[in-house]
């Protein structure tokens, strides 16, 4: 043969090879798999924690938060989810420490994993809620002294069971 020969995936010389699908079809059987675990067991097999540096602080202290979102099955599962927020944290009940109105799109998402994956984030809450007065202007207020409850959630459907888990911290 005259010319540049046909190359495979990997650049090799596939003139004359036989192909396999060694690895493709490892793919293939997960993705096989995944597909018949249905929505409502991924939602319940889905591990949420939340964990905060430490558990007292000084008013007005920032508080670290660390959260962990786990696949324990060997295959990728999807969590289905209402807009595009796949997650979102709440201080007692307050979307992310905020009375103010969210602005997402309604257009669905999902929460996609691995097959035994972890995915970990860890952000800063500045120790404050956030107000909204008749929409003129915002106000930071600092919490009273007392314990509040950091909870972490999966945004699923209204209605459907929302994988999630809270810690509480005390401010002084």
């Amino acid at each position: 043969m005259v010319g540049p020969r046909p190359r495979d995936d990997s650049g090799r010389d596939a003139s004359n090879s036989v192909r396999s699908e060694t690895d493709d079809s490892r793919y293939t059987t997960a993705t096989f798999l995944s597909a018949l675990i249905p929505t409502a067991l991924a939602r319940r097999v889905i591990r949420v924690s939340v964990e905060t540096d430490r558990d007292v602080y000084d008013r007005d202290d920032p508080v670290e938060i660390t959260v962990d979102f786990k696949n324990p099955l060997p295959v990728p599962i999807k969590i289905p989810t209402p807009e595009r927020r796949r997650w979102g944290w709440a201080i007692d009940g307050e979307l992310e420490a905020s009375d103010e109105r969210r602005y997402t799109r309604d257009r669905p998402s999902s929460f996609d994993f691995r097959g035994g994956e972890r995915k970990q984030t860890t952000f800063t809450w500045n120790g404050r809620f956030e107000r909204d007065r008749d929409g003129s202007y915002r106000e930071s207020v600092i919490p009273d002294p007392g314990e509040y409850e950091i909870r972490v959630f999966v945004a699923t459907h209204e209605g459907a069971f929302e994988p999630s888990d809270s810690t509480i911290i005390t401010i002084r």
